[in-house]
């Protein structure tokens, strides 16, 4: 569905709910991660884009501290608060702890903030690795700041904010990947980010290059859990080294290091991401595809077989798609792992071939076809005009 069709539907929906027209739209995109998988919050190097589908808001100010939620995609279901109360999590609807979380970060950066009727729906995929909360997050930040709240908060801040809701909220102990990129992505690049300073550099998508998704159908099941026991190992891996973060370590450290057998493969895994992602930049940026293949290939058998966050079926199509590609196109899986997406970056020329294969050949656990689109890298969130 495109940003125009979002559009549509919440403003109809706000008119239905709220009576009259909202004051605006904003939208914040979901993302896909070319390569570096779980070196965000290891102080280390991510090369992702926004997409072309996002979370889109409908929004109009009230004059009271009461916030109301319609969430079309959840039901729809609604929530309502106030903010003149405590911000307290909603067990029996998950997705309002992103909402809720958002919005009580907001209050530590303005504790006079005034209320939002708001009517929520999107495109990204949930349950794919694409970042569906992070783009959820941000648009809630987006649209108190286009109802002329947070002032002087910028986007690099506004994902601070974000990832602060993530981690103390909902729970999820994830970097700062998710919701930077949201915040701050650039149509047509990746973003090289540094996720100690922030810093981000931008690497231009070659034009005869395409960006394709495939969905593989397996929901990922139990991740959280997981993504904080995988956090724990590599925190773990680096208090042994006496390194502020497994950034710092090098892959000459790890031989003989005397570390558990699984604490050791887990930190592998993000020392040498760390380096296939600054080279991976390099070679996007001068269309150098054998590198770049090889590179994504190593990036996924490493999530394989060190950090362990595959499942059989991204596996498989994997394979499938690097076999039709050959060193002409890259291909890995993408997300915090176990189901999900696979991401590949190819001549558009070959994207027919690719999908003809996949659709042939490929079935998920459950008999399900793969889920394919061909996206593009879009700027961040912001106002829709």
């Amino acid at each position: 569905m495109s940003l125009a069709d979002l559009r549509a539907r919440v403003e109809a929906a706000f008119a239905a709910e709220h009576g009259g027209k909202p004051l605006c739209c904003v939208q914040a995109p979901g993302r896909v991660n070319l390569i570096g998988e779980h070196t965000d919050y290891n102080d280390g190097f991510v090369l992702p884009c926004a997409i072309d589908r996002a979370t889109v808001i409908a929004l109009r100010p009230r004059h009271d501290r009461q916030v109301h939620v319609l969430a079309l995609d959840a039901g729809p279901e609604r929530d309502t608060f106030d903010l003149g109360e405590p911000i307290l999590p909603l067990i029996a609807k998950p997705w309002t702890s992103y909402v809720r979380g958002m919005v009580r970060e907001a209050m530590a950066m303005q504790p006079d903030l005034l209320g939002l009727d708001m009517v929520i729906a999107g495109s990204v995929p949930q349950g794919a690795g694409l970042s569906s909360s992070a783009a959820l997050e941000v648009a809630v930040g987006t649209a108190f700041q286009a109802a002329g709240a947070l002032a002087g908060i910028g986007p690099t801040q506004l994902a601070q904010m974000a990832q602060r809701a993530e981690n103390g909220f909902v729970g999820c102990q994830c970097g700062i990947m998710d919701q930077l990129i949201s915040a701050r992505g650039e149509a047509a690049h990746a973003l090289l980010i540094d996720c100690r300073s922030l810093a981000t550099r931008s690497v231009a998508v070659p034009a005869h290059l395409s960006v394709l998704i495939a969905h593989s159908r397996v929901r990922r099941g139990l991740v959280d859990s997981h993504y904080n026991e995988r956090r724990a190992a590599c925190e773990t891996a680096a208090r042994h080294f006496g390194a502020v973060a497994l950034r710092d370590v090098h892959i000459g450290q790890l031989e003989g290091s005397g570390l558990d057998p699984i604490i050791l493969r887990r930190a592998r895994h993000v020392v040498t991401e760390n380096e296939r992602t600054l080279q991976a930049a390099v070679a996007l940026a001068q269309g150098d595809m054998a590198t770049l293949a090889a590179l994504m290939a190593a990036s996924h058998a490493s999530m394989r077989d060190d950090f362990e966050i595959t499942v059989p079926a991204v596996d498989r199509l994997v394979d499938l798609i690097g076999q039709v590609l050959g060193e002409h196109g890259g291909c890995r899986m993408t997300g915090g792992g176990f189901g999900g997406c696979v991401v590949a970056v190819l001549p558009t020329a070959a994207v027919p071939d690719v999908e003809r294969a996949v659709q042939a050949h490929y079935r998920s656990p459950d008999g399900l076809p793969a889920t394919l689109f061909v996206c593009r890298a879009s700027a961040g969130a912001g106002r829709l005009t």
